[in-house]
Protein backbone atom coordinates (compact mmCIF):
# COMPACT_ATOMS: atom_id res chain seq x y z
CA UNK A 1 0.00 0.00 0.00
CA UNK A 2 1.16 3.07 -0.54
CA UNK A 3 2.19 5.54 2.22
CA UNK A 4 0.52 9.06 2.57
CA UNK A 5 3.26 11.05 0.64
CA UNK A 6 2.97 9.51 -2.33
CA UNK A 7 1.36 11.09 -4.96
CA UNK A 8 -0.17 7.53 -6.38
CA UNK A 9 -3.52 5.65 -6.40
CA UNK A 10 -2.43 2.59 -5.38
CA UNK A 11 -3.10 1.70 -2.33
CA UNK A 12 -4.73 2.89 1.08
CA UNK A 13 -3.61 6.55 2.87
CA UNK A 14 -2.15 4.46 5.65
CA UNK A 15 0.88 1.93 5.22
CA UNK A 16 1.09 -0.85 7.52
CA UNK A 17 3.68 1.21 9.03
CA UNK A 18 1.73 3.35 9.86
CA UNK A 19 -1.84 2.73 12.46
CA UNK A 20 -5.10 4.08 11.11
CA UNK A 21 -6.19 7.52 12.33
CA UNK A 22 -8.54 7.45 16.03
CA UNK A 23 -11.92 7.22 15.46
CA UNK A 24 -13.37 11.16 15.01
CA UNK A 25 -14.97 12.74 17.38
CA UNK A 26 -16.44 16.12 18.30
CA UNK A 27 -14.83 18.39 20.23
CA UNK A 28 -15.74 19.64 23.84
CA UNK A 29 -16.09 23.33 22.34
CA UNK A 30 -19.23 23.88 20.68
CA UNK A 31 -22.22 26.54 19.91
CA UNK A 32 -24.24 27.35 22.52
CA UNK A 33 -27.23 25.06 21.39
CA UNK A 34 -25.20 21.87 20.55
CA UNK A 35 -25.23 19.28 22.66
CA UNK A 36 -23.25 16.06 22.18
CA UNK A 37 -23.96 12.50 22.96
CA UNK A 38 -21.56 11.33 25.88
CA UNK A 39 -19.79 8.94 22.51
CA UNK A 40 -18.82 11.74 21.30
CA UNK A 41 -20.43 10.81 17.71
CA UNK A 42 -24.08 12.77 17.75
CA UNK A 43 -24.72 16.38 17.69
CA UNK A 44 -27.85 17.87 17.94
CA UNK A 45 -29.23 21.59 17.42
CA UNK A 46 -31.68 22.17 20.93
CA UNK A 47 -32.81 25.52 19.85
CA UNK A 48 -33.04 28.29 17.28
CA UNK A 49 -31.50 27.67 14.34
CA UNK A 50 -28.00 28.93 14.99
CA UNK A 51 -25.01 28.58 17.46
CA UNK A 52 -24.71 25.14 16.03
CA UNK A 53 -21.15 25.19 15.59
CA UNK A 54 -19.03 22.19 15.96
CA UNK A 55 -15.17 20.68 15.45
CA UNK A 56 -13.40 17.37 15.23
CA UNK A 57 -12.10 16.82 18.69
CA UNK A 58 -8.42 16.52 16.72
CA UNK A 59 -6.66 17.74 13.81
CA UNK A 60 -7.11 15.57 11.06
CA UNK A 61 -4.59 13.43 9.35
CA UNK A 62 -3.89 14.20 5.25
CA UNK A 63 -6.50 12.24 3.70
CA UNK A 64 -8.85 11.27 6.47
CA UNK A 65 -12.43 11.99 5.70
CA UNK A 66 -14.46 13.61 8.83
CA UNK A 67 -17.69 12.24 8.01
CA UNK A 68 -21.43 12.62 8.81
CA UNK A 69 -24.80 11.54 8.43
CA UNK A 70 -27.40 13.96 8.63
CA UNK A 71 -29.75 12.41 10.78
CA UNK A 72 -32.89 14.66 11.70
CA UNK A 73 -34.20 17.71 9.85
CA UNK A 74 -36.23 20.73 11.23
CA UNK A 75 -38.81 22.55 9.02
CA UNK A 76 -39.14 25.95 9.33
CA UNK A 77 -36.07 27.17 8.56
CA UNK A 78 -34.20 28.24 5.38
CA UNK A 79 -30.49 26.79 5.16
CA UNK A 80 -28.73 23.77 5.57
CA UNK A 81 -25.68 21.90 7.27
CA UNK A 82 -22.19 23.84 6.23
CA UNK A 83 -18.79 21.91 6.59
CA UNK A 84 -15.06 22.87 6.30
CA UNK A 85 -12.11 23.09 7.95
CA UNK A 86 -9.76 25.51 10.22
CA UNK A 87 -6.43 25.69 11.19
CA UNK A 88 -8.26 27.43 14.22
CA UNK A 89 -7.48 25.81 17.36
CA UNK A 90 -10.79 25.15 18.97
CA UNK A 91 -9.97 25.28 22.61
CA UNK A 92 -8.18 28.68 21.95
CA UNK A 93 -11.11 30.64 21.03
CA UNK A 94 -12.68 32.77 23.21
CA UNK A 95 -16.39 31.90 22.18
CA UNK A 96 -17.66 30.18 19.49
CA UNK A 97 -18.78 32.75 16.61
CA UNK A 98 -22.84 32.48 16.15
CA UNK A 99 -22.18 30.84 12.57
CA UNK A 100 -19.51 29.80 11.15
CA UNK A 101 -20.15 31.65 8.03
CA UNK A 102 -19.21 34.49 7.62
CA UNK A 103 -18.30 34.65 11.73
CA UNK A 104 -16.04 32.11 12.01
CA UNK A 105 -14.21 32.43 8.49
CA UNK A 106 -14.11 35.99 9.08
CA UNK A 107 -11.63 35.42 11.92
CA UNK A 108 -9.14 33.72 9.25
CA UNK A 109 -7.43 30.34 8.74
CA UNK A 110 -11.25 28.86 8.13
CA UNK A 111 -12.45 27.66 5.00
CA UNK A 112 -16.38 26.57 5.37
CA UNK A 113 -18.89 26.15 2.16
CA UNK A 114 -22.53 25.35 2.62
CA UNK A 115 -23.33 22.22 0.92
CA UNK A 116 -24.71 22.33 -2.81
CA UNK A 117 -24.39 20.17 -5.08
CA UNK A 118 -22.38 22.09 -7.28
CA UNK A 119 -20.07 23.67 -5.40
CA UNK A 120 -17.61 26.30 -5.28
CA UNK A 121 -14.78 23.97 -7.35
CA UNK A 122 -11.81 26.01 -7.64
CA UNK A 123 -9.16 25.62 -11.05
CA UNK A 124 -5.51 25.84 -10.55
CA UNK A 125 -4.01 28.87 -11.04
CA UNK A 126 -3.52 30.16 -14.02
CA UNK A 127 -5.63 27.47 -15.92
CA UNK A 128 -9.17 27.73 -17.25
CA UNK A 129 -12.18 27.22 -14.68
CA UNK A 130 -13.82 24.03 -17.03
CA UNK A 131 -10.84 22.23 -15.55
CA UNK A 132 -12.79 22.64 -12.24
CA UNK A 133 -15.87 20.89 -12.79
CA UNK A 134 -15.91 17.40 -11.49
CA UNK A 135 -15.98 14.56 -13.88
CA UNK A 136 -18.91 12.61 -14.86
CA UNK A 137 -19.68 9.80 -12.20
CA UNK A 138 -20.21 6.44 -13.30
CA UNK A 139 -23.09 4.50 -12.75
CA UNK A 140 -23.86 3.13 -9.13
CA UNK A 141 -23.22 -0.80 -10.12
CA UNK A 142 -20.20 0.20 -12.21
CA UNK A 143 -18.65 1.79 -9.39
CA UNK A 144 -14.87 1.07 -8.11
CA UNK A 145 -15.09 -0.23 -4.36
CA UNK A 146 -12.71 2.87 -3.70
CA UNK A 147 -13.17 6.80 -4.45
CA UNK A 148 -9.87 8.06 -5.55
CA UNK A 149 -8.86 12.06 -4.37
CA UNK A 150 -5.61 12.92 -5.49
CA UNK A 151 -2.90 10.43 -3.66
CA UNK A 152 -5.65 8.71 -1.43
CA UNK A 153 -8.26 5.96 -1.92
CA UNK A 154 -10.73 5.98 0.51
CA UNK A 155 -13.04 2.73 0.56
CA UNK A 156 -16.85 4.13 -0.68
CA UNK A 157 -18.58 2.04 1.30
CA UNK A 158 -19.50 3.72 4.56
CA UNK A 159 -19.36 6.95 2.48
CA UNK A 160 -22.93 6.69 0.57
CA UNK A 161 -25.89 7.06 2.72
CA UNK A 162 -28.59 4.52 3.09
CA UNK A 163 -32.65 4.68 3.70
CA UNK A 164 -34.12 3.23 7.06
CA UNK A 165 -34.70 -0.45 6.46
CA UNK A 166 -38.35 -0.84 4.86
CA UNK A 167 -39.63 -2.73 1.92
CA UNK A 168 -38.44 -0.15 -0.67
CA UNK A 169 -34.92 0.60 0.97
CA UNK A 170 -33.70 -1.53 -1.99
CA UNK A 171 -34.80 1.21 -4.54
CA UNK A 172 -34.00 4.02 -2.16
CA UNK A 173 -30.54 2.91 -1.40
CA UNK A 174 -29.76 3.31 -5.05
CA UNK A 175 -30.61 7.08 -4.90
CA UNK A 176 -27.95 8.00 -2.53
CA UNK A 177 -25.49 5.45 -4.28
CA UNK A 178 -26.43 7.50 -7.51
CA UNK A 179 -26.26 10.94 -5.91
CA UNK A 180 -28.90 12.30 -7.12
CA UNK A 181 -31.14 13.52 -3.95
CA UNK A 182 -30.70 16.41 -2.41
CA UNK A 183 -27.06 16.73 -0.80
CA UNK A 184 -28.75 17.80 2.50
CA UNK A 185 -31.09 14.94 2.90
CA UNK A 186 -32.15 12.94 5.79
CA UNK A 187 -29.51 10.04 5.90
CA UNK A 188 -26.80 11.88 3.46
CA UNK A 189 -23.47 11.12 4.08
CA UNK A 190 -21.33 14.43 3.58
CA UNK A 191 -17.28 14.41 4.43
CA UNK A 192 -14.68 16.93 4.43
CA UNK A 193 -10.84 16.04 4.12
CA UNK A 194 -7.97 17.68 2.95
CA UNK A 195 -4.47 16.54 0.33
CA UNK A 196 -1.07 17.60 0.52
CA UNK A 197 0.51 19.17 -2.15
CA UNK A 198 4.28 18.80 -3.29
CA UNK A 199 4.59 22.86 -2.27
CA UNK A 200 3.35 22.60 1.19
CA UNK A 201 -0.01 23.54 0.71
CA UNK A 202 -3.24 21.18 1.07
CA UNK A 203 -6.50 21.02 -1.40
CA UNK A 204 -9.69 20.73 0.56
CA UNK A 205 -12.38 17.96 -0.83
CA UNK A 206 -15.58 18.02 0.12
CA UNK A 207 -17.94 14.61 -0.34
CA UNK A 208 -21.26 13.81 -0.78
CA UNK A 209 -22.96 10.55 -0.81
CA UNK A 210 -19.98 9.12 -1.78
CA UNK A 211 -18.81 12.00 -4.97
CA UNK A 212 -16.34 14.18 -4.75
CA UNK A 213 -16.95 17.43 -4.89
CA UNK A 214 -13.91 18.25 -6.45
CA UNK A 215 -11.41 20.65 -4.76
CA UNK A 216 -13.64 23.59 -2.94
CA UNK A 217 -10.46 25.39 -1.57
CA UNK A 218 -6.72 25.41 -2.82
CA UNK A 219 -3.53 26.80 -0.80
CA UNK A 220 -4.37 25.24 3.10
CA UNK A 221 -1.51 25.38 5.37
CA UNK A 222 -0.44 21.75 4.60
CA UNK A 223 1.78 21.50 8.08
CA UNK A 224 -0.46 23.17 10.79
CA UNK A 225 -2.92 21.29 12.43
CA UNK A 226 -6.19 21.27 10.54
CA UNK A 227 -9.79 20.60 12.40
CA UNK A 228 -12.86 19.53 10.72
CA UNK A 229 -16.24 22.33 11.36
CA UNK A 230 -19.56 21.48 11.24
CA UNK A 231 -22.00 23.94 11.24
CA UNK A 232 -25.41 22.53 11.73
CA UNK A 233 -27.64 25.22 10.66
CA UNK A 234 -30.60 25.79 9.84
CA UNK A 235 -32.99 23.16 8.84
CA UNK A 236 -30.28 20.58 9.84
CA UNK A 237 -31.18 19.68 13.31
CA UNK A 238 -28.58 16.84 13.95
CA UNK A 239 -26.04 14.46 12.57
CA UNK A 240 -23.47 11.45 13.54
CA UNK A 241 -20.42 10.36 13.05
CA UNK A 242 -19.36 7.98 10.52
CA UNK A 243 -15.96 5.76 11.17
CA UNK A 244 -14.20 4.75 8.30
CA UNK A 245 -11.84 1.80 7.47
CA UNK A 246 -8.83 3.10 5.05
CA UNK A 247 -6.73 -0.02 5.04
CA UNK A 248 -7.67 -3.16 4.18
CA UNK A 249 -11.87 -3.83 5.33
CA UNK A 250 -12.51 -5.97 8.24
CA UNK A 251 -14.29 -9.47 8.36
CA UNK A 252 -17.19 -7.93 9.90
CA UNK A 253 -17.45 -5.74 6.82
CA UNK A 254 -17.21 -8.67 4.11
CA UNK A 255 -19.44 -9.93 5.97
CA UNK A 256 -21.95 -7.50 5.77
CA UNK A 257 -21.02 -6.90 2.07
CA UNK A 258 -21.83 -10.46 1.31
CA UNK A 259 -24.94 -10.89 2.97
CA UNK A 260 -26.48 -7.24 1.78
CA UNK A 261 -25.59 -8.43 -2.06
CA UNK A 262 -27.16 -11.92 -1.53
CA UNK A 263 -30.83 -10.41 -0.42
CA UNK A 264 -33.25 -8.32 -2.60
CA UNK A 265 -34.05 -5.39 0.10
CA UNK A 266 -32.95 -5.48 4.04
CA UNK A 267 -36.01 -6.79 5.71
CA UNK A 268 -35.29 -10.17 4.41
CA UNK A 269 -31.85 -9.95 6.65
CA UNK A 270 -34.64 -11.04 9.60
CA UNK A 271 -34.91 -14.03 7.66
CA UNK A 272 -31.77 -15.02 8.07
CA UNK A 273 -30.10 -17.62 10.61
CA UNK A 274 -27.96 -15.06 12.15
CA UNK A 275 -26.77 -13.79 14.93
CA UNK A 276 -29.31 -10.31 16.09
CA UNK A 277 -26.29 -8.53 16.32
CA UNK A 278 -24.96 -9.22 13.10
CA UNK A 279 -27.97 -8.50 11.19
CA UNK A 280 -28.49 -5.01 12.73
CA UNK A 281 -25.35 -4.53 11.69
CA UNK A 282 -26.01 -5.54 8.19
CA UNK A 283 -29.32 -3.57 8.12
CA UNK A 284 -28.07 -0.47 9.46
CA UNK A 285 -24.73 -0.23 8.23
Amino acid sequence: MAAASEPVLSGAPWAPARPEPPPTRFHRVHGANIRVDPSGTRATRVESFAHGVCFSREPLAPGQVFLVEIEEKELGWCGHLRLGLTALDPASLAAVPEFSLPDLVSLGHTWVFAITRHHNRVPREGRPESEAVAPSRPPALLMEPYLCIEQFRIPRDRLVGRSRPGLYSHLLDQLYELNVLPPTARRSRLGVLFCPRPDGTADMHIVINGEDMGPSARGLPAAQPLYAVVDVFASTKSVRLVQLEYGLPSLQTLCRLVIQRSVVHRLAIDGLHLPKGLKDFCKYE
